[in-house]
């Protein structure tokens, strides 16, 4: 068995650091390559860093080679209050690392997006992601997978009191959200990072994932 090389953008946040560990367990994977600011916690010889300005990360086309791209960056409002550095992360790193992976033909590319994204929402929190969405698709990069999770649960370094308050009213009213309303649910970091990987290792049609199926797809992966 080829043993591969993954991308993470992303690996020092909440899903992308869960994701790296499970990379780095998984014997499919040979190197990791990290793209990031910051150096991560855990050190390993599979893992690969580059630290960088990923605002510069079209720079770095001739590093930017693998099988396939975990893009699992994004910032919140209370992080990145202005709104044109905001989409810098969300919009640009994003679309930017589709476009490297096109050029360099990486034939799988995953990015977490949110659910409700849509270029032509209101809030603008949706409308970028919606916008990066498409950007994402217009590489038409052969298996190219936006995953949509709802309120993702697990503890971050950062402090977000309304965040931590919405989720112990998620954890609360999930057993009610049934039916069609589903779908909403709060979801687990650890449940997307498995999502990721069962993709990126299996035949599955391209396209927008939505939460429950985020979780469904999850399943296989631990079965």
């Amino acid at each position: 068995m080829r043993q591969k090389t993954a991308i993470i953008l992303g690996a020092t946040g909440l899903t992308g650091s869960i994701l790296l560990n499970k990379l780095i367990a998984d014997e499919q994977y040979e190197k990791i390559k990290v793209f990031s600011r910051n150096h991560v916690k855990i050190k390993h010889p599979k893992i690969e860093e580059y630290l960088i300005d990923l605002f510069e990360l079209e720079n770095f086309c001739d590093l930017f080679t693998a099988d396939e791209v975990f893009c699992c960056i994004g910032s919140t409002k209370k992080k990145t209050p202005d709104e044109d550095t905001y989409r810098m992360v969300d919009f640009g790193i994003p679309a930017t690392a589709a476009k490297l992976s096109r050029k360099n033909r990486i034939p799988t590319f995953q990015v977490i997006s949110a659910m409700g994204a849509s270029a032509g929402s209101r809030i603008f929190y949706n409308r970028v992601k919606g916008e990066m969405e498409g950007a994402v698709l217009e590489q038409q990069i052969t298996n190219t997978y936006i995953l949509q999770p709802s309120l993702i649960g697990g503890d971050r370094e950062e402090s977000r009191p309304f965040e931590f308050l919405w989720k112990k009213i998620m954890n609360v009213g999930d057993h009610l959200l049934v039916g069609k309303l589903k779908k909403y649910r709060s979801i687990d970091p650890e449940t997307i990072a498995d999502a990721m990987i069962y993709l990126a290792n299996n035949e599955y049609e391209s396209g927008r994932i939505e939460n429950d199926e985020i979780k469904t797809i999850a399943q296989k992966y631990r079965t």
